[in-house]
């Protein structure tokens, strides 16, 4: 069922490969598959569909329904302010269309791009010293939102709130900062570990997944200040991307290489990966999970529970 793709082949090869693709579409889960897949099922390295190298320090993926693509961010070196990072664009079935589709302009240029978000047209990607607004088509850049005045830590996730406003994490600092008019500003500081992750449940509350050693997921009512807890994992831990999908919270724990699913007060690993998963993306036609690795330069995608 695993099939790998680079951004470029021997041109001996093609050929070869081209025969070779219809056999391994044929191998792709059919309906009958998916649906026998339940989310008590645990998966491994065997279920990869497809395994995606060619990238330098991937750290996040963000899939697109409008345009049925994933963007990928690379650090590509040092993350915090070599003006050499990109975000690529990938096709669901592991192809490279672009590698360097977005880098930013020459005022304000992508350094290592983290966490994205897309609203319409828009992709918001978190960056070294702000958050870029690409549109998501041309990839051209739209829109810088500066924050040096705020002297960030590590800006490392970014959501849009149900109140129109984007909501970023800033992992460096144990804070998240709301966008307003194009002007961040302090939502939250001192939470009891750094946020990684954030996303928005189904009730439009903020969720964050905790870093370092914390287990307790904390829950932001949007707009307003402090936090409460969501939930508490009982394993895993060094979590990056979330995800809600069907009602369940998917969360990348690093500290054991694995997707970890949340639901009803308990939670379970569902998928154990080859290396540390960062920032995840959920292609929500085909219900797949793109999980992005830093250290390995590659993406996987896995088949999920179409119910």
């Amino acid at each position: 069922m695993k099939r790998i793709l680079t951004e470029i082949l021997p041109a001996a090869l093609l050929i070869g490969f081209a025969a070779l693709s219809c056999t391994q579409q044929q191998e792709q889960p059919d309906e009958m598959e998916s649906n026998r897949l339940t989310w008590d099922s645990v998966q491994d390295t065997t279920d990869v569909l497809v395994s995606i190298t060619g990238f330098s320090g991937p750290e996040a993926v963000r899939y697109d329904p409008d345009n049925d693509v994933y963007f990928v961010s690379n650090f590509n070196g040092d993350a915090a302010g070599d003006a050499n990072g990109f975000i690529s664009r990938v096709t669901p079935d592991g192809t490279i269309d672009s590698l360097r589709f977005m880098t930013g302009s020459e005022m304000h240029p992508l350094h290592g791009p983290r966490g994205m978000y897309i609203s319409g047209d828009t992709l918001w990607a978190a960056d070294a010293h702000g958050v870029h607004g690409f549109d998501t088509e041309s990839g051209e850049l739209l829109e810088f939102i500066d924050f040096t005045n705020l002297e960030p830590g590590f800006l490392n996730d970014v959501v849009l709130g149900a109140d129109g406003y984007l909501y970023i994490t800033d992992t460096g600092k144990s804070a998240v900062y709301r966008v307003e008019d194009g002007t961040p500003t302090v939502l939250v500081e001192d939470l009891p570990a750094p946020p990684n992750g954030i996303t928005i449940d189904a009730d439009n509350n903020l969720i964050l997944a905790p870093w370092e050693g914390a287990t307790m997921f904390p829950t932001l009512v949007v707009g307003d200040q402090g936090y409460a807890e969501y939930t508490n994992a009982q394993s895993g831990g060094n979590f990056d991307g979330i995800e809600f999908v069907n009602g369940r919270m998917i969360a990348a724990s690093q500290a054991d290489s694995s997707l970890h699913v949340f639901y009803e007060g308990e939670n379970y690993i569902t998928i154990h990966t080859p290396g540390r998963p960062a920032d995840i993306g959920l292609d929500t036609q085909r219900m797949q999970v793109a999980v992005p690795y830093i250290a390995l330069n590659r993406v996987d995608i896995w088949q999920l529970p179409t119910e």
